[in-house]
């Protein structure tokens, strides 16, 4: 740890040095800063798809490089930083002892911290979760601005539209990095990405993982129609100790109407989508099978209240969540990232099902680099799921600098 402290106080004495090494006009100094605060209380005692819990935390990043500007229309930027990060009450508890204090359960067993509870990796000096480093290249041709970032960067790098089957809504929030690159496209009426994120090196008991992911949208009758697709593919492979493969990709082509300009509301959209899955796991069944279903969202806001409704129908989009590789390790979390009400029937049957999300939610204007959010959310599987209460602020310094400067910004 004193290597690493060393490494990034270095690394802060050095960019100034550089700047300021000679006649370097094009050269600056940048910096960001990004905040995230999480509530989310969890309500699923009547689901069995995913368990009740509290997730309560914080965590800030913090970075800083270089900016280089040539030719007046393309920028290069270095950048480092770390991520710190705070589940709250996860402190250290006292070897072989509970909090609070019980000696024996109710059968008689005896009770004891789980060895992840004792660690000092949960104390408040030692919170530091990854660095990130990256390279962000910028570059406008006429009306196109392209984007491209590489190493270790955060995820709001990814700005496409991605229904809650691909990504759950606290993925973000316990994996804010990704690792490989991305590729953007921005014009005045469409948006279009295109990524690799490297989750798995092949190692001893390391599975090697990696997504290949892009979405893209375009605009037209002056914004009211939207057309655009979101996609990616997992490969979920082996290590030297557990063979197998299992394939996923997931497609999800769509069309929407954003009404927002026309009724004044400051939202009001109907999007209509198809899910469409391609899934093999090659150890245990040998070919390919294909959830689908369709998907219906309607989202409306006004005087910073929003009611958004995502009701999917269809079949099982995450058929071998319970299944498990040739050591007996259920697949779970690790090959599926989307919410799991997604899995539709409790009785696991291939049939079709359905899926209601309902949100409620307040988000007032507070400025343009903070954003809180007050939400219910209900959940319906075969009748009531369960529901959240979720609070959630985020602080992003670096919009302020995409907002003054053309076109960016991150999708609705």
């Amino acid at each position: 740890m004193k290597k690493f402290y060393a490494f990034i106080f270095t690394f802060l004495l050095a960019v100034p040095a550089a700047m300021y090494a000679g006649d370097r006009p094009q050269t600056r100094f940048i910096y960001d800063v990004d905040f995230g605060f999480r509530f989310d209380n969890r309500e699923y005692d009547r689901s069995s798809f995913s368990p009740s819990m509290t997730i309560f935390g914080a965590r800030i990043t913090p970075s800083a490089g270089l900016q280089i500007q040539d030719s007046g229309t393309s920028v290069h930027k270095l950048l480092i930083g770390i991520d710190i990060m705070k589940d709250f009450g996860a402190s250290p508890v006292p070897a072989g002892s509970l909090e609070p204090a019980t000696a024996t359960s109710a059968d008689g067993s005896d009770l004891a911290a789980a060895p992840d509870e004792t660690s000092s990796s949960l104390s408040n000096w030692d919170l530091f979760r990854e660095l990130i480093f990256y390279y962000k290249w910028e570059k406008s041709f006429a009306r196109t601005d392209m984007t491209l970032a590489a190493g270790i960067f955060p995820r709001k790098e990814m700005e496409g539209r991605y229904s809650t089957a691909f990504f759950s809504d606290s993925l973000e929030f316990y994996d804010p990095n990704l690792e490989g690159l991305i590729l953007k496209f921005r014009r005045p009426s469409a948006y279009y990405e295109v990524g690799c994120d490297w989750m798995g090196k092949y190692g001893t008991g390391r599975r090697e993982r990696f997504m290949i992911y892009s979405s893209g949208e375009a605009s037209l009758a002056g914004g009211m129609l939207r057309l655009g697709y979101s996609g990616y593919m997992y490969h979920y492979a082996g290590c030297r100790n557990v063979w197998g493969v299992v394939d996923n990709i997931l497609l999800n082509p769509y069309a929407g109407l954003d009404l927002s300009r026309k009724s004044g509301l400051q939202r009001l959209e109907i999007t209509l989508g198809w899910l469409q899955s391609m899934q093999n796991d090659r150890r245990n069944i040998g070919s390919y099978v294909f959830p689908h279903g369709g998907e219906l969202l309607l989202g409306i806001r006004n005087w910073n209240i929003g009611l958004e409704n995502r009701l999917y129908y269809g079949t099982d989009l995450m058929p071998y969540y319970d299944s498990a590789d040739a050591a007996g390790v259920r697949y779970g979390s690790m090959l599926y990232f989307g919410d799991p009400f997604f899995r539709v029937n409790s009785r696991r049957s291939s049939g079709l099902g359905f899926y209601d999300r309902l949100a409620l939610s307040y988000e007032p204007r507070i400025a343009s680099f903070l954003r809180l959010k007050v939400a219910a959310v209900l959940h319906f599987n075969e009748g009531f799921s369960g529901w959240q209460q979720t609070v959630s602020l985020k602080f992003d310094l670096q919009s302020i600098f995409s907002a003054s400067g053309g076109r960016s910004g991150k999708r609705r």
